[in-house]
């Protein structure tokens, strides 16, 4: 895979020699935040060698280059997932870019449904940990030290400062676990009552691969999810897509704000 991601940074090379230390994932229904972008030039994922394209109807499939609130950022607007048929290596293939790009720090954001009952769909959590149940990792056939240790996945750091804008700024956010299942089908009502046993907070199917490889390269990673619907068993009701982008755009403010203000404060403390 060496070869296919030098392929990449060349390709993307041959427009910026600029380096990038900030990096964001955007998903399902969160695009808003592109528009806050102080653009330089956006690739299509079509002309980047090696990369994956988007197949999910709500994500446009784009490399943004540009700054926001102050620091140069590239943003993917639109991700990948396991149940396109992607390997969890080529999944991740773009935070490997991102790396060699300059990338330290990662911001990853999605679309969850919540099991725990005390979460309501159009919040917003900050993500502590989580939960692979893809039953597979993009660091499979990778050994090396860091594979064996405890890692904290998601900066502490990054997520307290996340939490203290909130606070300061009346946004309403949660903390918790986030849990990854393969999909593509939402899950059934024994499977919300098992993965809230497991100890999760939301459930959704992403981000935990770009999480593992983010770590391995060295980056520090916030995980942020807006809780686009609820999935309590006893009161189910049926999700259809369009309900969870409508939950998803009802939110995006905030989320939108939250990573302005972050990004704010990050570019104080630089």
């Amino acid at each position: 895979m060496k070869n296919e991601i030098a392929e990449a940074v060349r390709h993307i090379r041959e427009k910026t020699k600029k380096n990038f230390p900030l990096g964001i994932i955007l998903g399902t229904g969160l695009g808003g935040l592109v528009k806050y972008i102080k653009r330089d030039f956006i690739i299509d994922y079509r002309e980047i060698p090696h990369f994956p394209v988007s197949t999910v109807e709500s994500h446009s499939g784009k490399l943004i280059f540009g700054n926001l609130s102050g620091i140069d950022v590239v943003a993917m607007s639109g991700r990948f997932h396991f149940y396109e048929g992607y390997s969890q290596r080529k999944i991740t293939f773009p935070v490997y870019v991102m790396k060699k790009l300059g990338v330290k720090v990662l911001i990853v954001s999605n679309a969850c449904g919540a099991v725990n009952p005390q979460f309501r769909k159009t919040e917003l959590m900050l993500i502590t940990s989580h939960i692979n149940l893809h039953f597979a990792s993009p660091l499979s056939g990778i050994l090396n030290k860091s594979n064996t240790e405890r890692n904290d996945f998601y900066s502490k750091r990054l997520t307290d400062i996340a939490e203290k804008v909130a606070t300061e700024r009346g946004i309403m956010v949660r903390k918790g676990c986030y849990a990854t299942v393969q999909g593509p089908c939402l899950e059934t009502r024994a499977e919300y009552r098992a993965i809230r046993k497991f100890g999760a907070d939301v459930v959704g199917m992403s981000t935990v691969p770009e999480i593992l490889v983010a770590k391995k390269l060295g980056m520090e990673s916030l995980g942020v999810s807006i809780i686009t619907d609820e999935g309590f068993p006893d009161t189910l009701k049926l999700a259809k897509l369009e309900h969870i982008l409508e939950s998803a755009e009802i939110a995006e403010p905030n989320m939108t704000k939250l990573i302005k203000l972050f990004v704010e404060k990050l570019n104080e403390r630089k």
